[in-house]
């Protein structure tokens, strides 16, 4: 019921493709969960001093169907197709420096609860400002399988002279650097770093979603903090949540109508239950670490499971700025009583008068136990 499902991808218990002994570097795209489409996620811990060296991503794509690259194209001008990405500092503290396109240079330290936007494109480096502890952070891309470059790569694909011609000195300045093409990934500084007078300044790419005023919050029941195109303008293309949720509530089943959800667990344990198209059901639990993905209109739901402790926390991200969802209890609005009873097949006389909303109401309280799985769940063959 749990870690089989085509959803579910265990990340942190994942073999890194990348480890040494100034971090590590942890994957899901589509090659380790198949069901990924437009996102994946990577989970990059970095030891006192170490720094993700400088790299920016690239777009991969390859079609041979004319209709699909013109299309293709004209998604990539618009900026929505972009392999952008977008960081949840979950432990320690960081500084983080990018050069955008006309040469626009930010530089801005992130701590945990915070997070930070990058271009498809631009150049940009994370490094741990801590000599002591570690620092964790959840990059999510918004392609199912990115790629990047390297700016060591970038300078070994280069001769000496051609450096030399660029930064205006002689070759020979070049000639006994530790040039190469293979990405280092993580490097190590010596001596303290760098730190501008203005990185502690508010700046565009950055975001303070676990210091925002929560959209919704109640006794007893969680928060939910949202970073999305409304509260951070220079989302274009992604979104994501910080949703916490106590064991007297539940998120409440819905589904988003255009966009794809990819969440990781924090923290607690939890139990969700998707809808496929072809009616089975995937119902699973997942503990920290744990990553799932969820396609744009299938029914889901998130509730506490008791023996992970009193509470959740989700750090969801989605593939649109401004995402939308349309929750069960809607539907109590919308369709009558009546057709209620016929969809769920029992008499008008013994259905119940179900509590509906014109809102959406997100979290629900519990008034029941966490039940078992029973035989009206359809599991997938």
């Amino acid at each position: 019921m749990a870690s089989t499902s085509r959803h579910v991808f265990h990340l942190k218990d994942s073999t890194p493709f990348f480890k040494s002994e100034h971090g590590s570097i942890q994957r899901a795209t589509s090659n380790e969960l198949p069901i990924l489409k437009g996102m994946s996620l990577k989970r990059l811990v970095l030891e006192p001093k170490a720094i993700r060296e400088p790299h920016w991503q690239v777009q991969s794509a390859l079609y041979t169907d004319e209709h699909l690259l013109n299309e293709w194209i004209l998604i990539s001008s618009t900026r929505h197709a972009n392999t952008i990405e977008l960081t949840y500092c979950v432990s320690g503290s960081t500084i983080v420096s990018i050069c955008d396109s006309h040469s626009k240079f930010s530089t801005f330290t992130i701590a945990a609860g915070q997070m930070f936007h990058v271009d498809s494109g631009s150049l940009h480096h994370i490094e741990n400002l801590s000599d002591m502890e570690s620092a964790e952070l959840l990059v999510c891309f918004r392609h199912e399988n990115p790629e990047d470059f390297s700016l060591s790569a970038a300078f070994g694909a280069m001769t000496p002279s051609v450096l030399g011609n660029t930064f205006n000195l002689s070759s020979s300045e070049f000639e006994n650097m530790g040039f190469s093409t293979e990405d280092q990934k993580i490097i190590v500084r010596k001596g303290p770093p760098t730190i501008p007078s203005t990185a502690s300044h508010q700046d565009p790419h950055k975001f303070d979603v676990e210091g925002s005023e929560p959209a919704l919050q109640g006794e007893g029941i969680g928060s939910a903090r949202l970073a999305k195109q409304s509260t951070w303008p220079t989302l274009k293309t992604m979104a994501m949540y910080s949703l916490r949720v106590e064991d007297t509530a539940m998120r409440e089943p819905h589904w988003h109508p255009v966009t794809a959800e990819l969440g990781y667990v924090h923290e607690g344990q939890a139990r969700m239950t998707i809808l496929d198209p072809d009616g089975s059901t995937d119902t699973y639990t997942l503990k920290p670490g744990d990553m799932y993905f969820i396609p744009a209109a299938y029914p889901h739901q998130i509730e506490v499971l008791p023996e992970g402790g009193k509470k959740i926390h989700f750090c969801i991200f989605f593939d649109q700025p401004m995402p939308l969802d349309i929750g069960y209890k809607a539907s109590a609005e919308i369709v009558s009583h009546e057709v209620m009873a016929a969809t769920l097949k029992v008499d008008p006389s013994d259905m119940p008068r179900m509590q509906g909303t014109t809102g959406s109401p997100l979290l629900v309280r519990r008034m029941n136990q966490v039940d078992a799985v029973t035989s009206w769940t359809k599991p997938r063959l």
